[in-house]
């Protein structure tokens, strides 16, 4: 009998396991100022409002569908790696050669879609840059992210009918505060590098937001001690780098923090009302993967419902361009 029993729970947990949505998402139609034009031989074609950029991909191992020619006609910029290329800390160092004459900033508008008739929609701009990093100052294919966010936030202010709190951890740029903020939260972004926080800033002016709570410091140590505090969040937002370095020299390093991440997030996410998106970028982790981290660092129970997949763009020839892996959690 005891063995049955426990072939049964085991049964029981793999069930639910597999029942679990794991999918691939892409940015919706609705985003006119940015598409994907090509991918193909470690290389991005895309389109950020008027302007046409050429970036190096790794992920994008197959032959590119327009000629060389066609790209060097359409492009406006193209980033290229320089000698720290591949090196750690350096990988994505270079410097952008200008084929057309474009501005080194511009900005670029995202439409949120409406949330039945808990709310309407919402406009938020970002400001791009041409930074030494290969980076511009957004990922596209996170609009799925900033939809889930923005739709969530917005259901869990009209249950509780007052503003929810979201905690927005490696914020970067700040679409994702912007999504939460839009939807009625009291938003707290936080980032290690100073510079990305008045990037965010801008951001949000520019958006007609305000209100949001902005923090430079290490995450693991912020975490640490809201939980300490005792301090809860109805929304947690992670978009965690491989590696890096706090603003007093803290490092960072995906492999070594990241569980003892999740177990702070665990301990200061609501019970009730909340969710939660931990994002991956690192090539040797899986959808799979991050979700059994998650399960253990919050101490799910083997029926909780986790939403997983990967992120991607694609192209107008469609080819798919997997980018990152995301986990969220809803409760």
């Amino acid at each position: 009998m005891n063995i049955y029993y426990q072939y049964f729970s085991g049964a029981k947990i793999l069930f639910f396991y597999l029942c679990t949505i794991m999918a691939t998402e892409f940015p919706s139609d609705r985003w006119k100022d940015y598409e994907l034009l090509d991918s193909g031989r470690g290389m991005k074609l895309e389109r950020f409002g008027g302007f046409i950029l050429s970036r190096p991909e790794p992920k994008a191992l197959w032959d590119k569908s327009m000629t060389d020619q066609e790209w060097e006609r359409l492009t406006h910029t193209r980033f290229t790696p320089g000698a720290g290329f591949g090196k750690a800390g350096k990988e994505d160092s270079g410097t952008w050669d200008r084929l057309k004459a474009m501005p080194d900033q511009w900005w670029i508008k995202y439409h949120l879609a409406g949330v039945g008739k808990t709310t309407g929609g919402a406009d938020f701009n970002l400001r791009l840059g041409l930074t030494s990093f290969k980076h511009v100052g957004v990922f596209p294919e996170q609009a799925a992210n900033w939809e889930y966010i923005f739709r969530n936030t917005s259901e869990i202010a009209a249950s509780l009918g007052q503003r929810p709190k979201v905690l927005n951890l490696f914020a970067y740029t700040g679409a994702a505060s912007l999504a939460a903020r839009a939807a009625g939260a009291d938003v707290t972004h936080l980032d290690s590098v100073r510079q990305v926080v008045t990037w965010a800033h801008e951001n949000q002016d520019r958006s007609g937001l305000d209100g949001i709570r902005w923090v430079v410091e290490d995450a693991m140590k912020f975490a640490k001690r809201e939980a300490r505090r005792g301090n809860v969040y109805n929304g947690i937002i992670l978009d965690p780098p491989a590696y890096g370095h706090g603003p007093d020299g803290e490092k960072w390093k995906l492999d070594e923090c990241l569980f003892e991440m999740m177990r702070n997030v665990g301990q200061i996410l609501a019970p009730q009302n909340s969710f939660m998106v931990l994002n991956l970028y690192s090539n040797g982790f899986s959808a799979v993967l991050g979700e059994t981290v998650v399960r253990q660092a919050l101490n799910l129970k083997p029926d909780t419902s986790l939403d997983s997949g990967e992120l991607a763009l694609k192209d107008k020839f469609g080819k798919v361009l997997p980018l990152s892996i995301y986990v969220r959690l809803r409760r």
